[in-house]
């Protein structure tokens, strides 16, 4: 199932059999009777629409939110990031089969990946109601680099993936949905009030199932993550931090303060 989302191209096909599948674990795990678990041979990268291009991020163009062509350029950029989630939390399935964990595990990134294809389909929806589509803006290159450096590395994956990545996405949230009620777009706003509370989740599955790796080979959990998002991250981390709502997820501030600059 996760090689089969991981190798569709189309957008819409790609996040609809996402839901499908993950539908179909829930339903079997809720029977007793979850689907075998089996070994897979994901693709280094998964299959992309032909649109949107992928450029450098250097290269990708600057918005300016105070305009509408602004927004819907940033509803853009995050509709990106979701599809690329989507594909990540299928990647870390297969990828790392070999590696024995609980069956909460996979019910954890089976949730997340539908969760993130319920994320891209309702900015999807938003773009086209504003006149525009999935595809028709340049979007970041970089999304799948993470996924290819810590390819080899599961705790590193976790580090970098949700404990990082995911969790950026909550310090500037309440940005994006403060722009949108300045707007007066309720409709954007509740989607990505929907996309803020699941979050949190995401980033918390990211710190559980690290420090159960943590705990299994004795290691300081703190210090392997300062460790291996210094190998695998070499940016500082960028404050202002929500505080908060990384906490809500497990991560505490001694996690990624000394990871930071400013």
């Amino acid at each position: 199932m996760a090689v089969g989302v991981l190798t569709t191209a189309d957008a819409t096909v790609k996040t609809t059999l996402s839901r499908q599948y993950a539908a179909a674990w829930q339903a079997a795990r809720s029977a007793g009777a979850p689907p075998p678990l089996g070994q897979a041979s994901p693709p280094l990268q998964p299959a992309r629409p032909t649109q949107p291009e992928l450029l450098d991020p250097r290269d990708v163009p600057r918005r300016r939110p105070g305009t509408q062509a602004g927004r819907i350029a940033i509803l853009h950029a995050i509709a990106h990031i979701e599809l690329n989630a989507v594909d990540l939390h299928w990647d870390i399935i297969a990828r790392f089969a070999e590696t024995p964990m609980p069956m909460g595990f996979y019910d954890d990134w089976v949730q997340a990946a539908d969760e993130e294809s319920k994320h891209f389909m309702l900015l999807s929806d938003r773009l086209r109601t504003l006149g525009s589509h999935y595809g028709a803006l340049p979007a970041h290159a970089g999304m799948w680099r993470a996924a290819e450096d810590t390819a080899q590395d599961l705790p590193a994956r976790l580090a970098v993936v949700p404990m990082v990545l995911e969790a950026r996405g909550l310090d500037v949230t309440p940005g994006m949905i403060a722009l949108f009620e300045k707007a007066g777009d309720t409709a954007t706003v509740d989607a990505l009030q929907t996309i803020y509370a699941e979050e949190v989740t995401h980033v918390a599955f990211g710190s559980k199932w690290f420090h159960f790796l943590c705990g299994r080979h004795e290691w300081d959990p703190k210090d392997r993550f300062h460790d291996l998002v210094r190998r695998y991250f070499p940016s500082p981390l960028k404050p202002p931090f929500n505080v908060e709502k990384r906490a809500e997820a497990g991560l505490p501030p001694d996690f990624y303060w000394p990871l930071a600059t400013g």
